[in-house]
């Protein structure tokens, strides 16, 4: 089947027979999403779709500039609308690759979002695919991680993949027959990379039969199994895991007399509705804060507490964590990316945790221990506590708790 085939068909299952009107291209330059925007061009002609390609200045090249404007030109060739997006975040420290993943993913989604546009194609390969899975096999990384990048469905997730089973080597054949020229970044080449140095891996192992076909065959599989232990998960939680206001609760005998495996994979979850991270903490760390909070002592991972109290393990924001956050009680800005609140007729009113002050102020639920209050929100003007959810005064405020922080409506999309 010719690559402009497998293309078409790989849209006609990530859009899951959806049309949109607007699809976006992330476009750096290089030859992967080079050739991903003529495809998508090509395809969107036929399917009555508007192209926009999209590229993101890092400002750490002299050439980016450059590129980015021949990536304007290829655009406009095609029928393609064009923006380039800048970033000047980049202070020199910490992990730059990660750092300028984190930018573009923001400014692309930040971009897509003001011009409404419902999703984003990627020009990920298979050899991108296979590189993930080597590397995450040197973190020791479970079946979620083998599993490595997903195509994603139109509707429900934003970045789009429709060339995981494209090769490098073949998209640069297809350019060089479109007659395009192509731009590489230096830093593809840079060994201190750890991407750079599973490139070159994965060339060796070749022989042995590790090609980049087998491991994405691998994360394939891997996927698969994921899938079967979502579910799993879903089904337990429905039996050992409640949740009120940004509060979890597991049953601790429930909990500990599942398998490991989904008891873990309900724990990291849990920090990830609390605390947004996207990514999960380390295994090691994972696995033995859990255990010593079976075991009836306390902990903390990822900005959230673990307080194990009669027969319950609560898991909550850690008080560190939000201690310093505070926004206005206008219901329009959200506290601790979670907690939309606003309270009418108390002009100035703030959002910040409640904290030891706050807590001295009412009557804690008995079932409710101490230390799992400290860091649930409470609107204050000044030194004043005026309300918090479900605890003071609630009537009074109007509350909107994220859906993608709600446990159990978010489980089967983690």
């Amino acid at each position: 089947m010719s690559l402009e085939a497998r293309f078409d068909a790989a849209m006609e299952r990530l859009l899951a027979g959806q049309r949109p009107e607007r699809l976006a291209v992330a476009v750096s330059g290089g030859g992967d999403s080079l050739a991903l925007l003529g495809l998508a061009c090509d395809w969107a002609s036929e399917n009555d779709c508007r192209i926009h390609a999209l590229t993101v200045d890092h400002g750490l090249r002299p050439e980016a500039g450059d590129e980015a404007r021949m990536v304007a030109r290829e655009a406009l060739r095609m029928g393609a609308m064009h923006d380039t997006l800048h970033w000047q975040g980049w202070d020199g420290r910490g992990n730059l690759q990660a750092a300028a993943r984190a930018a573009r993913y923001r400014l692309l989604s930040e971009h897509c979002e003001r011009e409404r546009i419902g999703a984003i194609l990627l020009g990920h390969t298979q050899d991108d695919q296979a590189e993930t899975v080597l590397m995450r096999l040197a973190r020791g990384s479970g079946v979620d991680g083998l599993s490595a990048m997903s195509e994603g469905r139109f509707g429900k997730d934003f970045l789009l993949r429709p060339l995981l089973d494209a090769t490098r080597d073949e998209l640069r054949v297809w350019l060089t027959r479109q007659g395009m020229r192509w731009s590489e970044d230096p830093s593809n080449d840079d060994p201190r990379f750890d991407r750079v140095r599973a490139r070159r891996l994965l060339k060796q192992l070749i022989p042995f039969g590790l090609d980049a076909a087998r491991l994405s065959e691998t994360a394939s599989a891997m996927a698969r199994a994921r899938q079967a232990l979502i579910a799993r998960a879903v089904d337990v939680a429905r039996e050992v895991v409640a949740e009120q206001s940004g509060i979890l609760m597991f049953d601790r005998a429930g909990l500990a007399g599942v398998e490991e495996e989904t008891r873990l994979r309900l724990v990291a979850h849990g920090l990830a509705c609390l605390s947004g991270e996207v990514y999960k903490p380390r295994l090691a760390s994972l696995s033995a804060i859990l255990d010593k909070a079976l075991a009836g002592q306390g902990g903390t991972l990822q900005g959230c507490r673990l307080v194990p109290s009669r027969g319950v393990l609560f898991l909550v924001r850690e008080w560190k964590a939000v201690s310093g956050v505070e926004v206005p009680a206008d219901g329009a800005a959200t506290w601790d990316g979670r907690w939309r609140i606003r309270m009418d007729g108390a002009p100035g009113a703030t959002i910040r945790p409640l904290g030891e002050e706050g807590l001295a102020r009412i009557d804690r639920p008995e079932d409710l221990p101490h230390a799992v209050l400290l860091s649930h929100p409470g609107i204050w003007s000044g030194d004043d506590l005026l309300a918090s959810p479900d605890l003071f005064n609630d009537r009074a405020i109007h509350c909107e708790y994220a859906a993608s922080a709600g446990f159990h409506a978010s489980l089967k999309s983690h």
